[in-house]
């Protein structure tokens, strides 16, 4: 039976993901980081899908949690057919990884370049992996200073997020490049904007009001998971890679962003850091 890792599933995208991706017949592994939000998600879920699902943790906050989430898959598995890289966090006062990383940074880019990167010794010709990215990573900046974390006066949670997303689809693009002639297909999905719990700002004025009149004129999650399930499932995408897809079509970024030189400083920046660490595992072997 094919399998699928799905980051983030018990949130209102990757519910939907899990549902869709069942249904195409994969087992799937609902990777979670706060278990008591996800343990009644993934109850309701496989009660309703009947199919096998198992539920693990993954904190893409810390190095160490992600070991031992590959560890334990590696454990069970022999292969990955498919990994949605859907999880994702936008912090609104400014907050640290286990290793005093930027949370945002660590969290959207890092954790998934760690995760997807271990795991690769289980991939092979025809795997699909998808990255969920954001509008936003047209506004965001690789610097020196982006894992560092953020004094409170100079923090905007925007910022931090765009940034984070810049350097994912810039991962996206490396992993497409490298993994080509091993039949791996990257891909990376844009939601839009989509009404889930990470455009809650922390105020109940602003919440309650956004409960109002924004979200109802926004995506729903299961419209906001589409574009990333049509890369995921569809006979169309199969042997795409190093795209960018929103809106379930193809998008094309400019290229003074695809050929920045922040990419290499992302790459060496990456490197420095993981080494720093003495993070050597995640390297395929």
């Amino acid at each position: 039976m094919k399998l699928a890792i799905i980051t983030g599933a018990s949130g209102g995208m990757g519910q939907e993901e899990v549902r869709s991706v069942s249904k195409a017949g994969y087992e799937i592994i609902m990777a979670c980081h706060v278990m008591e939000k996800a343990l009644p998600v993934y109850e309701k879920l496989k009660a309703e899908l009947g199919t096998p699902i198992t539920l693990m943790h993954l904190d893409l906050a810390s190095f160490e949690a992600i070991r031992k989430f590959v560890e334990e898959v590696k454990a069970k598995y022999d292969h990955i057919d498919l990994l949605l890289n859907n999880a994702g966090t936008l912090c609104h006062i400014p907050q640290q990884t286990a290793e005093n990383i930027e949370r945002t940074v660590g969290v959207n880019y890092l954790g998934h370049y760690l995760l997807t990167n271990a795991l690769l010794p289980l991939m092979g010709d025809g795997t699909r992996i998808v990255n969920m990215v954001s509008l936003t990573y047209k506004y965001g900046k690789i610097t020196e200073n982006l894992f560092n974390p953020v004094a409170p006066k100079n923090f905007n949670r925007f910022t931090v997020y765009s940034d984070s997303k810049l350097a994912f689809f810039y991962f996206t693009l490396d992993a497409a490049e490298a993994w080509r002639a091993r039949g791996i297909h990257v891909n990376c999905a844009d939601p839009g904007i989509v009404s889930t719990n990470i455009i809650r700002m922390d105020n109940k004025v602003v919440d309650t009001l956004c409960d109002i009149f924004f979200r109802p004129l926004i995506k729903t999650p299961k419209q906001g998971a589409a574009t990333m399930l049509y890369l995921a499932l569809s006979d169309k995408t199969e042997d795409l890679s190093g795209e960018c897809f929103k809106n379930c079509k193809r998008t094309k970024p400019k290229a003074s962003v695809v050929n920045s030189p922040q990419r290499e400083l992302l790459r060496k920046m990456t490197k420095e850091l993981l080494e720093k660490h003495h993070v050597d595992w995640h390297i395929a072997k």
